[in-house]
């Protein structure tokens, strides 16, 4: 499925508004390194500490809101920083945690038997009321299934798999405790393949997550949310984008010329 031509341009004035707000939003350090200065030139070095933030605030500021108006135009409902809920049953942590056990000891991970072990009891025993909890991205299919997606830099930190996991998993009992029936996955997702043409090494994430139902990079993840082509179509808006924009970065940069 190929973007319209007023989805195209929905998407690329997502991307524009996202880096213009970074923009208003951005003040330059104001730590003096007067040999990069003499070097490089003052508004260089602006540039650069733009997109070193720009880089670090990625998800938030550019794929998180792309995301929501892409996955708009596909699923029934979809929304950046959803609050799934605050509450969770004690018996759902408790059956977590047995997952998290057999996982370490070597049992190959399988998302639909775990969400069903979280379901038999995610309503049982005590709730104990949490601080709210948001996911990056959630979207409704028009069946009603529920897809719960946590952006993720491009090389996530091998040491955090663990935490990946359970975050996956009690997003998925969060919900339950006042949808017990709803169908719904929940993903680690990666924007990009910092690897291409290599594939992604999803080696690195095997033994914790189920790669087939946990994981979406790339193509894979763009291609779920905005439909066949999707991938392609978003490189090109954001090439266009970038083309349309350059002028005013280079008038914003110029200001810190000496």
């Amino acid at each position: 499925m190929s973007l319209k031509k007023e989805q195209i341009k929905l998407i690329e004035n997502t991307i524009k508004d996202s880096l213009r707000k970074k923009f208003q939003k951005y003040e330059p350090e104001t730590n003096q390194m007067p040999f990069h200065y003499r070097l490089l030139g003052r508004d260089r070095m602006a540039l650069f500490s733009f997109i070193h933030s720009l880089n670090t605030t990625f998800g938030t500021s550019i794929f998180e809101p792309v995301a929501e108006t892409l996955a708009s135009l596909k699923f029934q409902f979809a929304q950046k920083q959803y609050v799934v809920g605050n509450t969770i049953s004690e018996q759902a942590q408790s059956e977590i945690q047995h997952i998290m056990n057999d996982l370490t000891i070597g049992k190959n991970p399988n998302k639909a038997d775990e969400i069903e072990r979280i379901r038999k009891v995610c309503d049982k025993g005590t709730i104990n009321k949490i601080k709210s909890v948001k996911v990056d991205l959630f979207a409704k299919n028009t069946d009603g299934t529920i897809h719960l997606f946590d952006l993720k830099t491009v090389k996530p930190n091998i040491s955090n798999f663990k935490d990946f996991k359970r975050t996956l998993l009690e997003w998925v009992a969060i919900f339950l405790v006042k949808k017990p029936n709803a169908k719904i996955n929940s993903y680690i997702a990666i924007p990009y393949n910092p690897y291409e043409p290599k594939p992604y090494e999803r080696w690195t994430l095997k033994g914790m997550l189920d790669l087939d139902r946990e994981l979406k990079v790339a193509k894979e993840l763009w291609d779920f949310l905005g439909g066949d082509g999707a991938y392609d179509e978003l490189l090109n808006c954001f090439e266009r984008a970038g083309i349309e924009l350059r002028p005013e970065i280079d008038a914003y940069f110029s200001k810190f010329k000496q």
